[in-house]
């Protein structure tokens, strides 16, 4: 259940609707802020150079690391239009390994795994390898949606916002993204 109630509809009906989803509803507790994140994370999706799969892939496997069910039980339309399978999703549970993935996305998604879990970690050498599949106004674009998968992953999981998510989400312990039962298509932005 989640931590904080939303909003009162009057404060997020104006700027998300009134099927706003409930961690949308949970943010319009300061509406100003709500709307500016929203649309920062819009402006992120309609303002990408790299390939939508690729940020789709990077932030699936973030929310993992995150243990963020309400970003792990969600796929947006234009990682789903570029290409983005529930297989592929499956081949975050072992990046390393996987036959379906691009050189270019295992090296964007070593990178996310080390800023979500070990940032220290993050060395010449990884930048090296970035280098080898993205210039570097790519790499930057991965920086920034790495860090707000990061940081706002982190505090909606803390916010522990399950209630309207497929029930795979919103079980106790340890979940993962992949070999879901049932996730979110959303294809329009949340306003």
């Amino acid at each position: 259940m989640a931590r904080l109630d939303p909003a009162a509809p009057e404060q997020y009906e104006p700027l998300f609707g009134t099927d706003a989803p409930l961690r949308v509803r949970i943010y319009a507790q300061r509406p100003e802020l709500a709307e500016q994140f929203v649309a920062f994370g819009q402006f992120l999706r309609d303002h990408h150079v790299l390939p939508a799969r690729l940020l789709e892939l990077v932030r699936i496997r973030v929310a993992f690391h995150n243990q963020c069910r309400s970003c792990m039980a969600v796929r947006y339309g234009y990682g789903l239009e570029d290409g983005l399978t529930e297989d592929l999703v499956c081949s975050l549970e072992r990046p390393e390994e996987a036959s379906d993935l691009t050189d270019a996305e295992r090296s964007a998604i070593a990178y996310a795994d080390l800023l979500a879990t070990n940032h220290h970690a993050i060395s010449d050498e990884t930048f090296a390898e970035l280098k080898r599949h993205f210039s570097q106004p790519e790499i930057m674009e991965l920086c920034f949606h790495a860090a707000m998968y990061v940081g706002f992953g982190r505090m909606a999981m803390s916010l522990d916002m399950t209630d309207d998510l497929p029930e795979g989400f919103r079980e106790d312990g340890t979940i993962t993204p992949w070999r879901q039962d049932e996730v979110l298509e959303i294809t329009t932005p949340a306003r």
